[in-house]
């Protein structure tokens, strides 16, 4: 089988491989959570998925962080990659492999890709002469830095001049194939907005960039001379290689190869494009490796209007927040308020307004006062109702018939905000239904089989609500599946795509009778805001 007939059986996707100067912010937990929810949702089609994060663990910085700490810098590391572990763990991420860039297995992928590229005669050494950020570990033109050599991006940070011998990658050779990736591909990198500043990047010509640094211990030495090591970005990229290793495998290209590559899906942020949209394509093509599918970039998040940043006190911790308000309610914040692809604002006040409207009173009071009156006027159980005695043109079915195929593609575009619209509209549909349809009068003149109609209408509505936001909610969905009578935990997605496959869960009118309904319970409490 050749490695491009892959793809279409497989899905594998990743996040960046978060640098560890610092403790997980809310962007990387931003990212993270949307990788969570894709993968999620590949599994629910069925399709074999990986999922790859980790962390990127070498540099200048880092080293400079853990001189500043008094701490040797693979101590450093140790604590801070276990920060991302736990966080991910406490926001229900279910990844398949977390790759540490400081992993040995990853320095022997390395050297073999490293030799690829040097017996491709695109590895040279030269003079390498500009100003450098260390925070962005990265040499910066003189026309992107601030008066004073500040960096736009750490503007609190004077970059650095440097004049010393690198070893260089050839990446001006690949400008006509670059050219000819983005013309021949025009979804390589989404949404457009990225592409076309991408696209003028390249216009103004491909340079040679350094992938050494000199007097610089915290890193691989570079294969062919070892008083140079490798630049952390050189290395950092190919941790998306070594993630796809089994456990047991011998770490070599070809294994790393074997089932999951090429990529489908890179997810990143804004501020690390260029590495993955040029430098990384041009480094695969010069080691004759297929490219990834696409490269998803999404924005950046700011809080009350304001950019984030420690100087300014107005960070927001994922842990904190993730420990006040559950996994659940962070998730579903941030994938249904913010446009993926856009920059995004956290708001606490909003935050709460969203949760309590559309996860305490629309979905989860629909649920518990249709199970409230399923027990009063239907013995406690699910009606004996099938979908084909409910019309298609029905104020729910209707709605529902078209809903999965919906929601599916907005989930494949990454178009989160829209998927979870386009089911919160079956949910509020189904509230104004039971109360245009009062099912209480019903019952009471006696029309019994009305009254059942709209409560199965009602209660399946619910379900298929439920089954759709499991990707972004998979804790609630479980609770209200339980409640309905399903055996289905969405957090055992091995189990989940074979007992509630999408082609089967995700359409209008899979409840039957034979359902013996749970306890109802709240599935999201209220949040009162002194909270």
């Amino acid at each position: 089988m050749n490695l491009v007939d892959k793809t279409e059986k497989t899905f594998a996707l990743t996040t960046p491989l978060y640098y560890v100067n610092d403790l997980p912010h809310i962007g990387s937990a931003y990212t993270t959570i949307a990788a969570d929810v894709v993968a999620r949702f590949q599994r629910l089609l069925g399709r074999p998925v990986l999922l790859v994060t980790g962390t990127d663990e070498h540099g200048q910085k880092i080293q400079r962080t853990a001189e500043s700490k008094g701490l040797p810098p693979q101590i450093f590391c140790d604590q801070m990659s276990s920060g991302f572990v736990s966080l991910w763990q406490l926001l229900n991420i279910r990844y398949d492999r977390f790759i540490r860039t400081t992993d040995p297995r990853h320095e022997t992928l390395v050297r073999e890709f490293f030799q690829r590229l040097w017996d491709n005669g695109d590895i040279y050494q030269g003079q390498q002469k500009g100003w450098y950020c260390v925070s962005c570990e990265e040499f910066k033109e003189e026309r992107e830095l601030l008066e004073g050599h500040y960096c736009p991006i750490h503007p609190n940070k004077e970059a650095e001049w440097r004049d010393e011998q690198n070893y260089f990658f050839r990446l001006s050779k690949y400008q006509t194939q670059i050219e000819a990736l983005y013309q021949s591909q025009p979804d390589f990198v989404q949404p457009e907005t990225r592409r076309n500043e991408v696209l003028s990047f390249i216009k103004q010509g491909l340079q040679d960039f350094s992938i050494s640094r000199v007097n610089l211990e915290w890193g691989f030495p570079v294969p062919t001379d070892p008083s140079h090591t490798l630049y952390v970005w050189f290395d950092a990229l190919l941790g998306y290689l070594t993630a796809l290793l089994e456990n047991n495998t011998e770490p070599n290209l070809e294994n790393a190869l074997e089932k999951w590559w090429p990529i489908n899906l890179h997810l990143i942020g804004k501020d690390i494009l260029r590495f993955h949209a040029i430098s990384w394509p041009a480094m695969l093509m010069s080691s004759g490796l297929p490219l990834p599918e696409r490269i998803f970039v999404h924005g950046f998040l700011t809080k009350d209007g304001l950019k984030m940043g420690k100087s300014l006190g107005n960070t927001v911790d994922p842990v904190a927040l993730t420990t006040t308000y559950g996994a659940d309610a962070v998730r579903y914040y941030f994938l249904k308020e913010i446009e993926f692809g856009r920059d995004g604002d956290f708001n606490e006040g909003r935050f709460i307004d969203v949760l309590n409207a559309d996860l305490a009173n629309d979905l989860g009071n629909l649920l518990n006062r249709t199970l409230g009156m399923v027990k009063k006027y239907c013995a406690g159980n699910v009606p004996p109702i099938t979908s084909e005695d409910i019309p298609n043109d029905s104020a729910l079915k209707s709605i529902g018939l078209c809903l999965g195929e919906q929601v599916k593609n907005a989930y494949e575009a990454l178009a989160f905000d829209k998927a979870c619209d386009a089911i919160l509209k079956l949910v509020r549909a189904s509230n104004k239904f039971i109360d245009e349809q009062a099912p209480w009068s019903l019952y009471k003149q006696g029309q019994q089989q009305a009254t059942e109609k709209v409560l199965y209408s009602v209660l399946e509505s619910v379900r298929l609500a439920a089954y759709l936001l499991s990707p972004v909610i998979p804790n609630i969905s479980h609770n209200i599946y339980q409640q309905l009578g399903f055996e289905i935990d969405f957090n055992n997605q091995a189990q989940t795509s074979i007992t509630a496959p999408f082609a089967i869960h995700g359409t209008w009118g899979v409840l039957t009778d034979k359902q013996k309904l749970g306890e109802p319970s709240p599935v999201f409490k209220r949040i009162e805001p002194s909270k």
